[in-house]
């Protein structure tokens, strides 16, 4: 194991590591520049259970009804080597596929290990490559680099070969009710997928193949109306791939992070746990309510040293190299003598703050 894989697996106080997936991929990149959950993230750490040995549980997730009805739909539409999904493309998008062939790759002889299933995907997508032959990959095992380590994606997705391109399948249980689906969920999705398109992108990449191998336009399998009946229709995430390419090209080398902290620094459970935590520099934003386990710890931390992430991301930005609130009040009362890298933040803070005692007065 390399000092880096050594380093991590410390961190993680010996517990087994948690494998990244689409949704923390999707989320890590909406805040490329926090320190912690690059980390955390990076090692494997269940940062739930770190959130709850903290006292901070999170407070957001699918519930187990959601999860069981997701894998019964799924299951449902790739039965019978996805005999039912294919009538779908051939009738409700006009695909002519006249011959199928079908591939899983969740187990290998049965093996689940994840070098293995990788192994074989590249091998089994390389020979369709040359070949053309090849139509449905069902669990293909994907690699991602995230912040210089890899990152194995074990996605319930389809790679799906049409005319010389690779399509991702992606299949969610949240219903098309009149051909309109809820647009925070279908946002979503077209993340997640796009994490799964980049993956798939850059595994042929290796194989010598153009990046355009791989469409950008993801087929998306939902529920249609209030029936378990699947309907499909194209979602297009070139948008979301500019994005998470964008970001995953700012996230800090978990190297880098890992040379700024004491050698023997562990998230395991104990007395330690909260400043261990807190030796890792973390960039909180009130959207990371939704989409991070450590938010509420992160929001208590931001709160108490007052931080000016803890009024919003885009308040943060705006008042360019002023984290702290206080310093904050204090450019604009004149209290502070900014530096020179400070000074126009500090005009225009003085500004705003004669703006408002002009309006406070006037309604006064």
């Amino acid at each position: 194991m390399t000092d880096t894989a050594l380093a991590l697996d410390r961190l993680r106080g010996g517990a087994p590591p948690r494998n990244h997936d689409a949704r923390t991929i999707a989320a890590l990149t909406a805040n490329p520049g926090c320190a912690r959950r690059g980390l955390m993230d990076a090692a494997g750490v269940d940062k739930d259970a770190v959130a709850r040995a903290l006292g901070f549980p999170a407070q957001f997730g699918q519930s187990q009804f959601a999860i069981t009805r997701g894998n019964a739909f799924e299951a449902q539409v790739k039965a019978d080597g996805c005999a039912e999904l294919l009538t779908l493309l051939r009738d409700r998008l006009g695909l002519r596929l006249p011959e199928v062939a079908y591939d899983d790759l969740e187990v290998v002889g049965g093996n689940e290990g994840r070098e293995l299933r990788y192994t074989r995907t590249r091998r089994l997508l390389a020979r369709a490559l040359e070949s053309g032959e090849g139509t449905l990959f069902d669990h293909p095992l994907l690699r991602l680099d995230i912040a210089g380590q890899p990152a194995y994606l074990e996605p319930d997705v389809i790679a799906f070969q049409l005319e010389g391109r690779f399509h991702v399948i992606e299949i969610k249980s949240f219903a098309v009710i009149d051909g309109q689906a809820e647009p925070d969920q279908v946002a979503a999705a077209a993340r997640q997928s796009a994490v799964y398109v980049l993956a798939l992108r850059r595994l042929l990449a290796e194989l010598g193949a153009p990046a355009d191998r791989v469409s950008h336009e993801v087929f998306l399998v939902c529920p249609e109306n209030f029936s378990n009946r699947p309907t499909a229709s194209l979602l297009d995430v070139r948008p979301q791939l500019a994005v998470l390419e964008r970001q995953l090209a700012r996230l800090t080398r978990v190297d880098r992070i890992l040379e700024e902290l004491p050698d023997d620094l562990t998230f395991a459970p104990g007395d330690a746990l909260p400043e261990a935590v807190r030796a890792v520099a973390a960039r909180y934003a009130p959207e990371c309510m939704a989409t991070c386990e450590m938010a509420f710890f992160c929001r208590d931390e931001a709160r108490a040293c007052g931080s000016t992430g803890a009024l919003g991301r885009s308040v943060r930005d705006d008042l360019g190299g002023v984290d702290s609130i206080g310093t904050a009040l204090g450019l604009a009362n004149g209290t502070i003598e900014p530096s020179p890298d400070l000074v126009e933040t500090a005009e225009q803070l003085r500004t705003a703050a004669r703006l408002r005692r002009e309006a406070l007065d006037g309604a006064a």
